[in-house]
């Protein structure tokens, strides 16, 4: 009798995946805002280079957990392509990416696809 190896089958452990999703949506865009709106104009105006190097690589680290968790969730909520790209796409504009994580979790959570 042959045990059969579990797979991650569309529709389990959505939830968790939605967890993960929203953590680093969240994340991602307060880096994003912290780093065009505070970090940018003390490099351009007061020649702090710093903080744009310290954000912009944990934002570019964490942008790439946050397409990873993105696909995660989308292959198991089974999202269209159309819905993910706008969905990742959203995720590089400042405060654009807190309306898709509210869209993404609104329509997931409701069982429709996105």
């Amino acid at each position: 009798m042959a045990v059969e190896q579990p797979t991650r089958a569309a529709g389990r452990d959505v939830p968790t995946a939605l967890t993960r999703y929203r953590v680093m949506a969240n994340v991602v865009g307060v880096l994003l805002i912290a780093l065009i709106f505070v970090a940018v104009p003390l490099k351009h105006l007061g020649g702090i280079d710093g903080p744009v190097a310290v954000l912009g690589t944990a934002h570019g680290w964490l942008y790439g957990l946050f397409f990873l968790a993105t696909v995660d969730l989308a292959l198991r909520a089974r999202w269209t392509v159309q819905g993910f790209l706008v969905t990742v796409v959203a995720g590089t504009v400042p405060f654009l990416s807190f309306w898709a994580e509210r869209r993404a979790t609104r329509k997931t959570r409701a069982g429709e696809r996105v």
